[in-house]
Parts: C-alpha cells; structure tokens; sequence
C-alpha cells in the first residue's frame, strides 16, 4: 500500500509510491479527504507496480533473445516505432490508404499521450481496448473497429521485428456494429429541391455527382485539366482505390460545364472553395452538404451538443438515408432503371467487380455515352405547369 503524508501549509495529501525505476516519490494527490488521496494512491502504486512488471518481462525477453540471436533485442517506444512504420510504408501504400493508417495511428499516439515515449512492451490489451471505447463515444462502432484493425497489423510487424514479446492489439476485440439507416438514391423531385436550394458550387457539385457517381473527395479536387471537351470525357484517378476513370460527359452536365467561368490555368479547381476544404478535410465538405439537406426537411437536423463533440458525421451516417454519397446510388439506380448493362454502369462508377473483370476486359466509349444519355436532365429547372385562363363570364 503506497504511504501519505502531509506537507506544512498544504490541505492536500501526498503520496508517497516507487516509480518503475525503483526511485521513490512524493506526487500531491489534490485530495483533502485521506480516504479518497489513499485510493488514489493506491492506484498509482498499483500502475506503478504493473509498469514495473512490464519492464521486467521485456528485460527477460531482450536476455533470450541475446542469447538465440547473439545481438540485442531491438528497442523503441511505441512513439518511434509508429513513426518509423509509417515513415516505411508510405512509399508502399495508395494515397488514400496511407493516409488512413497515418491518421489513425497518429490520433492512437495523441491518446497515449506520456504512454507514447514509453517502451513498446509495456503496451497490454487494456490500452488498445480504453482506445477503442474511446473512439466510439465520438464515432462510429466502425470507425472504432477500423482503428484497431490498424493497430493491430502496425504491433504485428512490432511483434514480427522483436520490438515487443507480443502483438496486444490482437486479443483487442471488436465492437458489435449498430445498425443505422441504409443508404437509398434520391428521388428526381429530392434532386431539383437540392439544385433549387444550393448555391451556385454545391449545385455544379451535385450536378456532377448526379452524372458520373463519383465521390465528393475527387469531384471536389477536379481541375480543368480532367475535362476533355474534344473528346467530351472527363478523366480522373479515384483517390479510394486508386483506379483510372473516364467518363463520357452527358449532354446536361456539358451544357453545365460549358457555362462555368474558366481561366487560362489547367491546374485550377473547378470547384475552388470546395477544393480548398478538400485538401484539409473531406468531411466539412460532407458536413456542409448534410447541413443542405437538413435545411430541406431530407435529413434530421443536427443538434448543437453533436457539432460540439464531433458526432456529425458518424450521426448522421447512423440516422440518415441521404448523403452525398447518395449521389452513388442515384446515378447507378437511374442507368439501371433504363436498362443500361451492369458492366457499363459498374465502369462509369468506377466500381471494382471480380465478375465484370472475368467477363468484360474493356467497355466501349460509345456504350457508356449512349447509357449516360440516357439519364433525366435536371440541369434545368422544371418548367412549371401553367393554369389555364379563366374564361369571363
């Protein structure tokens, strides 16, 4: 049991408990009631004693290993380690890939906090397990299970190396997955109440995402150097999954297009402030746009105290039937609905497909411009429909 004692002119009670390195030491407990400063105590003693523990076990490993290998065991906090993993595999990863282990592995690191700059093998299965729950009070039960699939390969190479006797993210198990609303296409009439509602750089975003489903990310992040008006396409690399796109321009959306002010620069945004969020977070753009759709009754409305905590967007992926990812579903329904082929819809979208690799090598030009014609034109409003005069009496 770690010891108290009182220092002259404070009301605090300090405890007096040996740090891992066997040095003893006197921390303030910021308690005034000697109960409540001796349970805190008690559980430093006890973290101490765990550390300690730790050590002790990695001491036995690194003599093992010297003795098998006749070298040292390798050594690194689990700060270093991540940072040399991530450093290592950037050049091996898609972009959109590493960028998804850097941010979580980072944002693992932020929470470690002091944890951090610890050796790695005194990380246990509790940490990663307090990681995950923690993740999921601001995010999705996915989001959480994501992160942990991560770390879990990141401490198998740790494993693998020799900078830990262990992989503790392995026995971290996974949260059960909440079932929210499935995502659904918009209907024609959700469409032309959007376009009608949107300012002028949502609207050319939707009417692009309307007339190739592609993601927000790469739509926002498109310059006109993506646009062939000769050839009458548009080609992109999808940021997910890394795969080239070429897409024929449907008449309603060139006609869009061709209206669109342009410079003399073919690196420049066609969407410039939507290019501009997309390069620091592509779910403020997903934010702004379910912000739209809750103006117009599509979505519930956020609360505030939601905004405050970060649970937007893993709210409104758990509540909502509509996103802009819906966009996907629309154009791919709409091509479907007019009898297009799977395998050209599949192409168009950019969808990857074990069945349309082993039965389509190639899908012609000429077929994917006749399917996108096929689709409605909402670049327009809708006429509306006029009363007949009344004859007088």
């Amino acid at each position: 049991m770690a010891a108290l004692r009182k220092k002259p002119h404070s009301k605090f009670w300090y405890a007096c408990f040996t740090l891992p390195d066997g040095k003893r030491v006197q921390r303030s407990t910021k308690e005034t009631k000697r109960k409540d400063a001796q349970d805190k105590a008690d559980s430093w003693e006890k973290l101490s004693k765990e550390r300690a523990k730790a050590r002790q076990s990695h001491k036995v490993i690194a003599d093992i290993y010297r003795a098998a290998h006749k070298e040292e065991l390798p050594n690194a906090s689990a700060r270093a380690f991540i940072t040399g993993w991530l450093a290592r595999r950037k050049g091996e990863l898609a972009a959109a890939s590493y960028a998804a282990y850097n941010g979580r592995a980072l944002h693992f690191l932020a929470w470690l906090g002091e944890r951090a700059d610890a050796p790695i093998g005194e990380l246990e299965t509790k940490h990663f397990a307090a990681y995950r729950d923690a993740v999921a009070t601001t995010r999705t039960a996915s989001t959480a299970n994501h992160g942990i699939k991560v770390l879990r390969g990141i401490f198998e190479d740790a494993r693998r190396d020799g900078y830990a006797a262990e992989n503790p993210a392995k026995d971290c198990g996974l949260l059960k997955k909440v079932t929210g609303a499935s995502r659904r296409p918009f209907t024609l009439d959700e469409l032309r109440r959007v376009l009608e509602a949107a300012n002028d750089e949502w609207r050319s975003l939707v009417l692009f995402g309307i007339y190739t489903g592609q993601r927000l990310g790469d739509l926002a992040r498109l310059t006109w150097q993506n646009i062939d008006l000769q050839a009458g396409e548009i080609h992109l690399t999808t940021s997910k999954t890394g795969r080239v796109v070429r897409i024929p321009i449907a008449a309603p959306l060139l006609a869009h297009i061709e209206g669109l002010p342009a410079g003399d620069n073919p690196k420049a945004a066609i969407h410039p402030k939507a290019a501009a969020l997309a390069m620091v977070n592509v779910s403020t753009l997903s934010r702004q746009f379910g912000e739209l759709l809750s103006d117009l009754g599509l979505v519930e409305a956020q609360s505030h105290a939601a905004k405050k905590e970060g649970e937007g967007r893993a709210a409104r992926r758990g509540k909502s039937e509509l996103s802009f990812h819906s966009l996907r579903h629309t154009a791919t329904s709409l091509m479907k609905n007019a009898g297009i082929s799977p395998a050209i819809v599949q192409d168009i979208i950019g969808h990857d497909s074990a069945e349309m690799s082993a039965h389509y090598t190639h899908v012609e030009h000429a077929a994917k411009k006749h399917a996108l014609a096929s689709l409605p034109d909402l670049s327009s409003p809708e006429p509306k429909p006029k009363h007949p005069k009344k004859s007088k009496a």
